[in-house]
């Protein structure tokens, strides 16, 4: 094991980190939202906004983990911070000199994967991470590292904005403008809150709503159309041949077909229903008050219009389409039979709409 050396700016660094006067605080939800979304994105089991101490590092937010805090020595982290301005990725802790003997990737279910992005303060100084790790060997794709910047980002920015009204707490003595300026530090966080409830709703390559959010939806109009009596249906849409793009074109023009094909649905769904991403080259369709024949025209629509796409590739879909019937099926129903329809449509030659019985 290597133990991670100190950076140049040490003593200068830790007079930041006790700035923020955070270490050993009570959890806060804020920072948990930031670890669990980390941890959703990037498609890792743990995740943990890690501030590294003299002699440790602190966990002020965790996904999945019991501890704390541990050694420095041991930490992953304590070498994250030693470049500021990259994120540090370990695809294979145990092949990799630093880490293959260290307690943490040797116990049972130790770490194998890691990738950490360091945390600024604002004067530019490292003083610990925004890190998802897990127990298998991989790699994360250029979005997901993007994506795990910008929300390093977001956690340094909230570390900030605690900062600044702690010491307006301390400083200001005009009970009107020290009320004032914590209201607008309040909705700075609220906005900011909201952002990052968005990103959790929203798929990031495609801007469409994500899996968890058409679930959500889906289980509301089923209530609805219980009490309604109106028509609902769902459909599922995947590209055909998809891997076949990916394999022959690169996987920037596979995400570019995933992006046209997305906007094509975002603007079919603005009004009516909605258009979500639900894994890899399928996207779910929620088909509001339309009964299985109008289901079927809006999908066959779809199909034909996936041809105009300004892809430069040929691109087709299959899709299938299931009925709902609100006071029999479940939601997991619902998916079943159009799952079903989707894979009878793709039997069938694909580039075609078949429709659940």
């Amino acid at each position: 094991m290597i133990k991670p050396d100190k950076p140049h700016d040490e003593a200068a660094r830790l007079a930041a980190l006790q700035r923020y006067e955070v270490l050993d605080t009570a959890s806060e939800e804020a920072f948990d939202d930031l670890v669990l979304i980390a941890s959703s994105i990037c498609g890792v089991p743990t995740a943990t906004v890690s501030l590294i101490d003299a002699d440790r590092q602190w966990f002020k937010a965790r996904h999945n983990l019991e501890l704390t805090e541990t050694s420095r020595d041991e930490s992953f982290c304590g070498h994250a911070i030693l470049d500021p301005d990259k994120v540090m990725v370990v695809p294979d802790a145990a092949i990799d000199e630093r880490f293959h003997d260290n307690p943490l990737v040797t116990a049972q279910g130790g770490i194998r994967f890691y990738a950490g992005a360091p945390l600024k303060s604002n004067d530019g100084h490292a003083i610990g991470t925004l890190c998802v790790f897990g127990g298998e060997a991989m790699q994360l794709d250029p979005p997901r590292l993007e994506a795990l910047k910008a929300l390093s980002r977001q956690v340094s920015r909230l570390l900030e904005l605690r900062r600044v009204s702690s010491e307006l707490s301390l400083q200001l003595r005009d009970r009107a403008w020290y009320e004032q300026q914590l209201q607008d530090y309040q909705a700075a966080l609220e906005r900011q809150n909201a952002d990052l409830a968005e990103q959790t709703r929203t798929d990031s390559l495609t801007g469409l709503a994500n899996r968890r959010a058409f679930a959500v939806a889906l289980v509301g109009e089923m209530e609805k159309a219980r009490a309604s009596g109106q028509r609902l249906c769902i459909a599922i849409l995947d590209i055909d041949n998809f891997k076949a793009i990916n394999d022959l074109h690169g996987h920037a023009e596979g995400d570019k077909v995933l992006v046209e094909l997305a906007s094509m649905l975002k603007a079919q769904f603005a009004g009516k229903g909605m258009a979500a991403r639900y894994g890899g080259e399928e996207f779910v369709l929620l088909l509001a008050q339309s009964d299985q024949a109008t289901a079927r025209l809006q999908c066959e629509f779809l199909r034909q219009s996936v041809s105009l796409l300004p892809i430069g590739l040929p691109v087709t879909v299959s899709i299938g389409v299931a009925e709902i019937r609100p006071r029999d099926d479940t939601p997991e129903d619902a998916f079943r039979r159009a799952d079903e329809a989707l894979y009878a449509a793709k039997r069938a030659g694909r580039d075609r709409v078949e429709v659940a019985p």
